[in-house]
């Protein structure tokens, strides 16, 4: 977590995630890149005002008003933490954020859930989805003030797949990295339902082929997965829900339709994803 982004649009959930983003940064001894990304309106050009002139001023206009949104943001909230970049971008939302992320070699993206303008309702709206599913970097979710302390309790929701072990890695450094407990989650549901003593030895076997520390295993009843992750994590009180984007089964299918954005909803912790390789 050496380089890590904030798309931020002022709102509160950004500025949220930027004061977690500076506590992660001044852990891993990292830097922290704000970006501001602009879509430009089609002007069409008149006698009056040119459509070159028009843009240019706006763009100078727009961006010198983030910048100093940015500086106090900076001064407010990053005055004694790790090295802060602010860049303002031109252009549609989710491909330049996408890389963006290429081009600085991202290691972790943070950011608000509900932004009030630009990449409004960044988790739910398409936009974000997009750069869920595109990003090639874990990407954390807030929709409210958190401090790195106040993480203790990791639920890892996920199929139990052998040979997830990219995914698994990743999990475990999250889980280092905040010194936390992780829970791993199996979801039994009646559609797919499983004997617990099936469930429980593979639930075993997973946390012995990937050498887990400090954890729990788990397996939740309940009518679908979206409820199954959603009550499980309200019972035992979690701090952060980790999972994959996207797999072949499973709960890997999350962030690709309603059950993540049901999941978004109805949890108020932060929400790690993960663009698992298929």
């Amino acid at each position: 977590m050496k380089k890590i982004l904030v798309p931020c649009d002022f709102s509160d959930p950004a500025v949220q995630a930027f004061k977690l983003a500076v506590e992660i940064g001044r852990q891993s001894k990292g830097e922290v890149f704000l970006l501001n990304v602009v879509e430009v309106p089609v002007m069409h050009e008149t006698v009056i005002m040119p459509t070159l002139y028009f843009e240019q001023s706006f763009m100078n206009e727009t961006k010198a008003a983030a910048e100093k949104k940015f500086a106090k943001m900076v001064e407010k909230w990053a005055e004694d933490g790790p090295p802060v970049s602010f860049i303002v971008e031109f252009g549609a939302t989710s491909p330049t954020i996408k890389q963006f992320i290429a081009d600085k070699k991202i290691d972790l993206v943070v950011m608000g859930t509900h932004g009030a303008s630009g990449a409004k309702e960044f988790l739910i709206g398409s936009n974000t989805e997009k750069i869920v599913r595109g990003s090639t970097v874990p990407v954390l979710a807030i929709k409210k003030a958190v401090k790195m302390t106040s993480i203790k309790d990791i639920v890892f929701a996920n199929d139990l797949d052998l040979e997830a072990e990219e995914l698994t890695l990743k999990v475990k450094q999250l889980q280092n990295f905040f010194n936390a407990k992780l829970h791993v989650l199996y979801v039994n549901t009646p559609g797919s339902f499983k004997r617990d003593s099936v469930t429980n030895k593979a639930l075993k076997d997973f946390a012995k082929r990937f050498m887990l520390k400090d954890y729990t295993l788990n397996v939740f009843n309940d009518l679908d997965q979206e409820s199954g992750v959603r009550n499980f994590v309200q019972s035992i009180g979690a701090d952060m829900v980790a999972m994959a984007t996207h797999g072949r089964k499973g709960l890997n299918h999350f962030l690709s339709g309603s059950i993540a954005e049901d999941v978004v909803n109805h949890l108020e912790c932060p929400i790690w994803t993960y663009q698992a390789k298929d």
